[in-house]
């Protein structure tokens, strides 16, 4: 099977032979499991030695006629550190423990408990590679995906454009693109920032966007633009190309498709 490969102005130049990875079965479940294992959890919780950074004069001990005794005092037996002392007496203060002033909490955050340690075997992570690439040559995939793409049709997926966008200035190469995607597609694809709604906009998340369109280039190539994400194939993984659901709308050069093809060999 042949694709086409797109001009800057959106014509197709000639056509190349459909890379297996394109065709692949779509296994959802793998590329499912691969994200799961690729989730970043911030650790957090108290310091180790919280609640015990106290100034304390040796373990109280509970036997009689024992210098700097509890016992006798009517004291419940929990740990304790000298608040003051008048030669052999002592006034003791609760410590360490959670009921007490300036004592560890009860049941603190886990940061073990936090560290993902899922691992994937490589073959795994091959499939998955394979899946989410060939989600963005599938338009029923892509159209699922984008809520405002539904029951629309979506021509020349895989896009693939010559390499020549890439010596383009910002402005040319959304023009480009429109005319490479058509209108309804490039709406999905352009970055949006917009104020959040609510309550949410007072706690550190003022502004929301979409994901945009992702634009893959090749190992040698470079491009300066924010209006959309861009990855290099050499390092391009199943969370860029999945994060969320497969089917996400992707560019891809010529370059970047033979790199890739050299990667999944």
């Amino acid at each position: 099977m042949k694709i086409p490969i797109l001009s800057i102005d959106g014509k197709k130049i000639k056509e190349i032979d459909l890379p297996k990875f394109f065709s692949a079965k779509i296994r959802e479940d793998i590329i499912a499991k691969i994200l799961e294992s690729k989730k970043i959890r911030q650790p957090y919780g108290p310091s180790l030695v919280a609640g015990k950074q106290h100034a304390a004069k040796g373990k109280l001990v509970h036997r009689r006629h024992v210098w700097r005794s509890g016992y006798g005092r009517g004291a419940s037996r929990v740990p304790r550190k000298i608040f003051s002392e008048k030669g052999s007496q002592f006034n003791w203060e609760a410590a360490e423990v959670p009921q007490a002033r300036g004592g560890m909490r009860a049941h603190p955050p886990k940061p073990l408990s936090m560290i993902n340690t899922l691992k994937i075997n490589k073959k795994e992570m091959k499939i998955a590679l394979e899946s989410a690439l060939s989600a963005t040559a599938n338009p029923k995939k892509i159209s699922e995906k984008y809520l405002s793409l539904k029951n629309k049709k979506i021509e020349n997926a895989p896009f693939i454009v010559e390499d020549k966008i890439i010596k383009l200035k910002t402005k040319q190469i959304l023009e480009s693109l429109k005319k490479i995607l058509g209108r309804d597609v490039y709406d999905v694809a352009i970055k949006k920032k917009s104020i959040r709604v609510g309550q949410g906009k007072k706690r550190g998340r003022k502004y929301k966007s979409n994901a945009g369109m992702l634009f893959v280039i090749g190992k040698n190539e470079n491009v300066k633009i924010n209006a959309f994400e861009i990855k290099n194939a050499k390092n391009l993984s199943v969370v860029d190309l999945a994060n969320g659901g497969s089917g996400r709308l992707v560019v891809y050069t010529e370059n970047a498709v033979k790199d890739l093809q050299e990667k999944l060999k």
